[in-house]
């Protein structure tokens, strides 16, 4: 019997007492498109996966957002993998159910975040090896698990942050570029940070921001040519583009350039925003410079190490981890999986401070 509680049938009851229905609603990429809302359907009618010996079944209580979602339903991450395919990257949530090796560590009603594609889904399997415990169901643990680790790895492993170093971050005030801010003013470094709105700039300042800059209102290239004669030592880039350009030009001697996205160029038909490439080799030979690329798989090795600090800042106020659940967004807060299409749109256009989160709520929770 892989599953330990209840009874293994497609309805068994979950540690609140209620039924785990027989079906769930899921989102499921049915077209590749880099239009979320064309590649992406709801399904109302799924199976509710059973999970395996080593699994737990996770009844998403909150689920995040990332701009790379749109490059998961355009099919550019893998381009063997084809239509339909579950999407979603990470999610936070209750074990309702679990297998016999998985019980070993774990138990009904725990709650868990995990990083596991197919997290737009009111139920998601995830391997016991692949989840992380956490203290309790709340969204802000949801900023870590990709935003979170990858500003910390990036910087850690490629930033090389030390005391006085000048650190630009782009897009400072979104899900990714917070953690960037925190850790570079941790680490001593004088932190820049662009933003969109002089409400980002607000927030900025108050997670320790020593300089913002205002892109729709002030010209950033002139700003860093008067502020910073010298350059920026370190660049965290996740908008691309003229950005990218920019951010390049201002590099200081011995200068770094992190990309860890093109959000820019995310919605175009090829995923890229036109760089001024040809002169690349000359702007990093005249200055000793160099461009480095950052994809969070590719240094899992580092991961649980990056959320067990994180977690442990997060959970003593040590680190401000800002969740945008909609609030200030036309048609209210995120809630349920159709607000995922909304949710998505509300990021492109540049309105999110901090990381945005959609809640699923649940029937039990309600009556509570």
């Amino acid at each position: 019997r892989p599953i330990l509680d209840m009874s293994y049938s497609r309805h068994f009851l979950d540690f609140q007492g209620s039924s785990i229905p027989s079906s769930m609603k899921k989102l499921v990429v049915t077209k590749l498109s880099q239009n979320f809302r064309e590649a992406v359907t709801l399904q109302q009618d799924s199976p509710v996966p059973l999970p395996g010996d080593g699994d737990l079944l996770v009844r998403n209580r909150f689920v995040g957002i990332n701009a790379s979602d749109i490059n998961y339903s355009a099919g550019r991450y893998d381009a063997s993998v084809k239509p339909p395919f579950d999407i979603g990257f990470e999610g936070v949530g209750d074990v309702v159910a679990l297998g016999l090796s998985a019980s070993a560590d774990y138990t009904v009603g725990q709650a868990v975040a995990y990083v596991k594609a197919g997290s737009f889904a009111e139920y998601t399997v995830v391997p016991a090896k692949q989840a992380i415990p956490l203290p309790s169901v709340k969204p802000e643990f949801l900023t870590l698990m990709v935003s979170g680790t990858t500003a910390y790895i990036s910087l850690k492993e490629l930033g090389e942050l030390s005391e006085g170093k000048k650190v630009l971050v782009t897009a400072a005030a979104g899900g990714t570029g917070q953690f960037a801010v925190q850790l570079a003013k941790k680490a001593k470094c004088h932190v820049i940070g662009t933003c969109s709105s002089d409400e980002k700039g607000g927030f900025l300042k108050s997670i320790g921001c020593d300089h913002t800059i205002n892109y729709k209102t002030e010209n950033v290239e002139s700003v860093l040519r008067k502020d910073y004669p010298e350059g920026v030592d370190v660049v965290y880039e996740s908008v691309g583009g003229k950005m990218f350009d920019l951010a390049l030009n201002s590099l200081a001697t011995k200068g770094r350039l992190i990309v860890i996205g093109f959000i820019t160029g995310y919605q175009n038909p090829t995923g890229l925003s036109p760089i001024k490439a040809e002169l690349l080799p000359a702007k990093l030979l005249r200055k000793s410079a160099s461009i480095r690329g950052f994809f969070l798989n590719h240094y899992l090795s580092e991961y649980k190490m990056a959320m067990k600090n994180l977690l442990k800042m997060c959970e003593e106020g040590d680190l401000v981890c800002e969740v945008d659940l909609g609030d200030r967004s036309p048609e209210g807060k995120f809630t349920g999986l159709e607000s995922v299409f909304r949710a998505v749109d509300y990021m492109y256009m540049g309105k999110n401070i901090g990381k945005i989160v959609v809640e699923l709520p649940h029937s039990v929770n309600s009556k509570l």
